[in-house]
């Protein structure tokens, strides 16, 4: 190989390495912020999910309502159930209550607030057990009294489907989604008066049958980023080493012998 054909190797191999260093290295140090990130959220969690319940949102506060800044907090209010058709979402397990576990569904049942307008109420995990035809409705039926409750839980937010997440079967009113907008529209929920944007986890009460069950939640989200991050830093180090030995081993090649 000729001096200039070695000088282009060089840089070429010197571009690569350095490109693929500079990405493993923005991927590590990104996964550092991620677990920043990941904690400030926990921590955040935490405060939300030990502080005392507040009033539930004035209606003229909803459209201000953020995810990041309002999903988990406690709220407590008097709601009346209405009588309408539930829906039940489908579930594997829960990431926010231990108590929970195995398939099931989620009651969500409409409930009419003091000035008229509805909010959505997962009233709590219905088991596997009990999925023949009418349980769920039979579960439920003694909640919906007509008379005001006094209902503690957590602000949720509507999922939106994904795009491998199966169809509602509305016959069965079985969602594998919490789309509430769309359990609204399709079981007439909206009809009555204007739903809120967000529907409400419940913690009490309980149900004297303990079916519905509803629950505290608890914080469980998983914190991986510092093995990521090492795993990433680590690769841009060995990318690194390899490429000093590879150059160190071209420039003896390239030393001339003297004899």
């Amino acid at each position: 190989m000729t001096a200039a054909a070695r000088r282009r190797s060089i840089a070429g191999m010197s571009l690569i390495a350095l490109t693929m260093v500079a990405v493993l290295l923005s991927l590590g140090f990104w996964q550092l912020q991620r677990r920043d990130e990941k904690h400030r959220l926990i921590t955040a969690l935490h405060e939300r999910l030990a502080a005392e319940p507040v009033a539930l949102p004035a209606a003229p506060d909803w459209p201000s309502l953020d995810p990041a800044h309002d999903e988990f907090r406690r709220v407590r209010f008097a709601a009346t159930y209405l009588k309408l058709p539930g829906a039940m979402v489908y579930s594997s397990g829960s990431a926010v209550r231990d108590d929970v576990a195995g398939p099931g569904t989620w009651a969500f049942l409409p409930a009419r607030l003091a000035d008229g307008r509805i909010v959505v109420i997962n009233a709590g995990f219905v088991p596997n057990t009990m999925q023949e035809r009418g349980a769920e409705d039979r579960a439920v039926a003694p909640l919906r009294s007509g008379e005001p409750v006094m209902l503690t839980g957590y602000l949720r937010f509507p999922e939106q489907p994904g795009l491998f997440a199966p169809a509602p079967n509305l016959d069965k009113r079985l969602w594998f989604t919490r789309d509430v907008p769309a359990m609204a529209a399709a079981l007439g929920w909206d009809r009555p008066a204007a739903v809120a944007p967000f529907y409400v986890d419940l913690e009490a009460p309980v149900p004297a049958a303990g079916v519905p069950k509803p629950g505290r939640l608890g914080v469980h989200l998983r914190d991986n980023h510092l093995q990521y991050a090492i795993t990433w830093l680590g690769l841009a180090l060995a990318v690194a080493v390899a490429f000093a030995f590879w150059l160190h081993g071209q420039r003896r090649g390239s030393t001339p012998v003297l004899g």
